[in-house]
Order: structure tokens, then C-alpha cells, then sequence
């Protein structure tokens, strides 16, 4: 019997800067199998490509850095081969945290432990709208922002997979939505075919001054992906009892020191608003209250999906890296092999 080979990505060196391709070092070694009850064997398909992975190469986080020497940390969504896990079988589609690898062992019961993926949905939705970045999307907004029918939200990074989900949400709540994304097509995609009232491009325009045009009355809720000077523009129009989500800050995760903090926070004492951070982990024993929601808003069509499709493991190093460069468009996925 042929065992399958499993090429993965393994963690050499901590990033200093940008993402590169000598962080980390290609290995290929026989497909690993079951030893224990409870147990699964993936062949992984898709990848989720997040900025928090920066993150987990570099340091403790919210979960502790990715050990140097180990497979590269990632969610991702594949086929079940071999189950001795009651309530899987082989042929099951599943997500769940795989790593940069072809196949992956999970224990059903463990901290890591795959979701099936529901019948019909296929697996860059499960991995976007339904999934970890719907869920992001759907309890930032909604539990920090709460927003409320004619409020203005405003949304950085609306162009990505949690700004876009994030501003159809809010759309979807009656609210007036403006996104800032960088260049023309981003722009355009958000107005154009997400549905927002307005973008802000902010490449070419000064961000600070075209809130103050379409905000005049004030930002109600600002939902934040890029931190940074974006942020502090932001803080500066921030409407009376408004509310700033904070759910990444892209903008300074590859900064070899830290910017110095906002210079508008000033503004959350004037207008007794709130700024408040949050993972989207505290939230998973309310996922299907979430997913009903958001399976139900995507088959409608009240809320689209959009994904940016990459190929090939040994592509990893350079699809991360595309989430710096500002070069996807949606939800950042990497297929490694066919359904």
C-alpha cells in the first residue's frame, strides 16, 4: 500500500518585518495516521489565509506563538479519510485548525476539534461567510457596535473578508455604511457590488477630510481592521456616544517597532464613546446562533460572498504575504488540492 506523501510548512524563523519565504522551511514525510479512538485523518483542501497568522509566528498572542520547528498554524477546510471518531465519516467535509499541510490528525473531542461543514455549502463559503470571518463580522457589529436603523457605520478594511461581511451586516440593520479600502476597484467593489453607501480610497485621498464631508453628523460606529493613522482619523469624527470596534490592525502588524498610540482618544471622553477589542474565540459556544443568521443572508442573496482563490502549498508563504501587500480582494483562500 502507497502512503501519501505530506508536504507541509514548517516554522524556522520568527518574523521581523514582512513575511518571507526563509521563515520557514519545506518538508515532505509520509501522511500521518490514526493511533487513537477519537481521531480523524483530513486531506486538506482549502486554507484560510488570516492576518492574525502574522501574528502567531511571532509571538504569544490570544494563543501561544507557533513553536519554531512546527507546521505553520492555519484554519482550513478538507475531506475526512479515515475516522475513529463516532459522528464522522470518511467522505465528510470539515473545517477546522489544519495547519500548512496536506493531511492533519484531529482529535474529535480537542481543543482543535473539526465542525462538519453543512450539505450543500461549499468550502470557500464555509471557510468565509459562514465561517471564523462571518462569525468575526457578525459579533463585532452587532455585540460591540450595536448598531441601530439610520446610524452611520464606517468600516476599514472594506475591501478583506471581515470588512466586507461587516458592512452588509450593517447594511442589513438599516444603517448608512461607508468603507475605506485602497485603490479604484476596491472602492468600486465596495459601492458597486456590496452595497455601500460611500468608500473612501484611502491612497489617494485624505481619509481624515472625507470622513468629516460624509460623516458631518458623526460616526456611530466604527468598525476597525487597520489600526494606524486610519484609526485616529476615525477617533477624530467619532459621533456622541459612538462606539469604536477594534478587530485587527493590520496597518502595524509588520512594523518592526509600534507606531505611537492615537493622538484623537481624547474624543472617547468629549463624546462619552466606547472602544472596546474582542476574538472572535469568546464567542464560539454562540456560533450557530450565528450561522443560522448568516446561511440564511447568503442563500437570499442579501449578503455576497467573495473570494480571492490562490493555488498550490507551496504558494503559503507568498499568498500571507498578499494581505500586507493590500493585493486580495475578499476572503484570502489557498487551495491545495482538488474536492
Amino acid at each position: 500500500m502507497n502512503v501519501p506523501v505530506n508536504r507541509r510548512w514548517l516554522l524556522a524563523s520568527r518574523p521581523a518585518g514582512g513575511i518571507e519565504e526563509h521563515n520557514f522551511t519545506w518538508a515532505e514525510e509520509p501522511a500521518p495516521e490514526l493511533t487513537a479512538d477519537g481521531q480523524i485523518l483530513i486531506r486538506n483542501l482549502y486554507l484560510s489565509v488570516d492576518p492574525a497568522q502574522r501574528g502567531w509566528a511571532s509571538r504569544d498572542t490570544y494563543v501561544p506563538a507557533v513553536p519554531l520547528g512546527e507546521v505553520m498554524r492555519s484554519f482550513g477546510a478538507g475531506r475526512v479519510v479515515a475516522s475513529r471518531a463516532p459522528g464522522f465519516a470518511p467522505g465528510d467535509l470539515v473545517q477546522g485548525m489544519v495547519g500548512w499541510q496536506d493531511y492533519v490528525v484531529l482529535d474529535a473531542g480537542g481543543p482543535s476539534r473539526p465542525t462538519r461543514i453543512p450539505p450543500g455549502v461549499s468550502l470557500p463559503v464555509a471557510l468565509s461567510a459562514i465561517g471564523l470571518t462571518g462569525l468575526t463580522a457578525y459579533f463585532g457589529l452587532l455585540d460591540l457596535g450595536r448598531p441601530t436603523a439610520g446610524e452611520t457605520v464606517v468600516v476599514s478594511g472594506a475591501a478583506g473578508a471581515t470588512g466586507m461581511m461587516a458592512g452588509q451586516i450593517a447594511k442589513l440593520k438599516g444603517c448608512r455604511v461607508i468603507g475605506i479600502a485602497g485603490g479604484p476597484d476596491k472602492c468600486s467593489f465596495v459601492v458597486d457590488q456590496l452595497g455601500f453607501d460611500a468608500a473612501i480610497d484611502y491612497k489617494s485621498e485624505d481619509v481624515l477630510a472625507r470622513l468629516g464631508a460624509l460623516c458631518p453628523k458623526g460616526i456611530d460606529v466604527y468598525f476597525d481592521n487597520v489600526g494606524g493613522e486610519i484609526l485616529d482619523a476615525a477617533l477624530a469624527h467619532i459621533a456622541l456616544r459612538g462606539r469604536v470596534v477594534l478587530c485587527g490592525a493590520i496597518s502595524t502588524y509588520t512594523a518592526a517597532e509600534l507606531p505611537p498610540g492615537p493622538r484623537n482618544y481624547r474624543n472617547l471622553i468629549f463624546k462619552r464613546a466606547r472602544m472596546e477589542g474582542f476574538i472572535v474565540i469568546d464567542y464560539f459556544d454562540r456560533a450557530p446562533e450565528a450561522a443560522k443568521e448568516l446561511v440564511g443572508w447568503v442563500a437570499s442573496g442579501k449578503i455576497k460572498d467573495h473570494h480571492d482563490v490562490q493555488e498550490g502549498l507551496e504558494n503559503a508563504p507568498r499568498v500571507l504575504r498578499r494581505l500586507f501587500e493590500g493585493a486580495n480582494l475578499g476572503k484570502q483562500l489557498l487551495k491545495i488540492a482538488d474536492a
